[in-house]
């Protein structure tokens, strides 16, 4: 285990990843970090290092419209 006791946070409320951590866990700026507050008033980070695809995005949005992809394509040509 890791602790470093000292992040400053900067103008912004910016802080700077400590680069024993971000080397340990392959952090780089396409990383994402996910901030969960525990009930102890405690910090979980999640990171994911994943690049996102549009196969991602598949099924986050929904509509209450029923729609038909051929009738929506033709709709474009005719």
């Amino acid at each position: 285990m890791v602790t470093i006791r000292n992040t400053k946070i900067y103008k912004n409320n910016q802080i700077t990843i400590p680069s024993k951590i971000r080397k340990e866990l392959n952090i780089n700026e396409k990383s994402s970090v996910d901030w969960i507050l525990n009930n102890d008033k405690t910090i979980t980070l999640k990171i994911e290092n994943k690049k996102k695809s549009v196969k991602d995005l598949i099924g986050l949005g929904s509509s209450e419209e029923v729609t038909n992809a051929v009738n929506l394509k033709r709709g474009l040509y005719f």
